[in-house]
């Protein structure tokens, strides 16, 4: 570079050196495992979206079949044994599976929210290395913002979780009443 047009960027404040802590080798690799270490958390974060995406659909998968089952009991006749309670019974799993997609499909939207926040972490310390002054707080802020979404996608799956064991107390208990049904009828 010419003397004068080193003079011309000085004057434009432009900064004519990469920082010392990354010419050294040391320090370049030091950088480099920074900007790797959100990794770890967005393998974390891409496991819960792929927990997540397949808990979607089973939930998916149980609205096919609770739909293909209450059609037919909403068929039935008469005749069926505790026919109310086994349309009761579909027609709150079906709301309670449509509560649980919801959730999931948001708890999906807070986890890529999460990964993206990593990403943006893992670039933001690359840049706070090449321009150290006033920018190292951002790398905090988005690992911890992403930290943050991790911990409120976990709180929904624990929520969802307790829906879908509250759907299988109730499938159970209508199961055990239809057993108690036929044992009364057969003794």
């Amino acid at each position: 570079m010419q003397e004068s047009e080193r003079a011309l960027l000085m004057q434009l404040h432009v900064p004519l050196t990469i920082p010392d802590k990354l010419t050294e080798l040391a320090g370049a690799l030091s950088v480099l495992t920074a900007m790797i270490t959100p990794a770890l958390l967005i393998s974390a974060t891409g496991t819960f979206i792929l927990s997540t995406s397949n808990r979607l659909g089973r939930v998916i998968d149980r609205v096919r079949t609770l739909t293909e089952i209450i059609e037919k009991v909403m068929q039935d006749d008469a005749k069926a044994d505790l026919l109310e309670d086994r349309r009761a019974l579909y027609v709150a799993a079906i709301q309670r599976q449509s509560t649980r997609a919801n959730l999931l499909q948001r708890t999906m939207r807070i986890f890529y929210t999460a990964a993206v926040m990593f990403i943006l972490a893992s670039v933001a310390i690359g840049i706070a290395a090449v321009f150290p002054k006033g920018l190292n707080w951002l790398p905090v802020v988005l690992g911890l913002s992403g930290a943050c979404l991790l911990l409120v996608g976990a709180l929904h799956l624990l929520f969802e979780a307790k829906l879908s064991h509250e759907g299988l107390v109730a499938e159970t208990a209508f199961i055990q009443k239809l057993v108690d049904l036929h044992t009364k009828k057969d003794a």
